[in-house]
């Protein structure tokens, strides 16, 4: 059983995808949270294995929202669900530390798979087109391409501060950057 929480600020997306959930065997909705606001509460409360987390949340970052989320202990399994969600996203996606990265627009079937997949310990994430790695990699400092590759290819950051013996903080503030930086990549990408 995947115990489900969602986080739309759209009224009719919570309660339609709270409706489809609930009638797909094996998957229990806990709960829907409008905002970060209405996050920290309905965690403590519902302990998910699964947050369905929408990308795009008024005065609050989807991106920075996954990489809180994946430090809790234990972490859930993040999907994020955009109607943008396409290849562009799919690097600071990863950085972030996303388990998933899904279209709005996908049907049913496929969200169901893809929550599935993640509370496996799966990742459900596009291929990184090479034209866009580089494209990323150009956007970075070059003191940061190693850690960029690390986490294209699943390397966990503490895997990746271990590796290039550097502080675990100094690392997660890097990723920080990178994701800032390839964010306005996609804001261009999107307009």
């Amino acid at each position: 059983m995947i115990r489900l929480l969602i986080v739309d600020d759209h009224p009719a997306m919570r309660a339609g995808l709270t409706a489809v959930l609930r009638a797909e065997p094996g998957i229990v909705p806990l709960g829907a949270a409008s905002s970060e606001d209405d996050l920290p509460a309905m965690l403590a409360r519902t302990r998910p294995d699964v947050i369905l987390l929408d990308y795009h949340l008024p005065g609050a970052d989807g991106l920075k929202l996954c990489r809180r989320l994946k430090r809790d202990v234990p972490a859930p399994a993040v999907l994020l669900y955009s109607a943008y969600a396409d290849s562009a996203m799919v690097v600071p996606a990863i950085l972030a530390g996303a388990d998933g990265l899904m279209n709005k627009s996908a049907p049913a079937p496929e969200l169901f798979d893809a929550l599935r997949a993640v509370a496996r310990g799966d990742r459900v994430l596009p291929p990184v087109p090479r034209e866009l790695l580089e494209a990323a990699g150009a956007r970075v400092d070059p003191e940061d391409l190693a850690i960029l590759a690390m986490m294209v290819d699943g390397t966990p950051p503490a895997e990746v501060a271990d590796t290039l013996r550097a502080d675990p903080r100094d690392i997660a503030r890097r990723i920080d950057t990178m994701i800032e930086r390839l964010r306005v990549e996609i804001a261009a990408i999107q307009s």
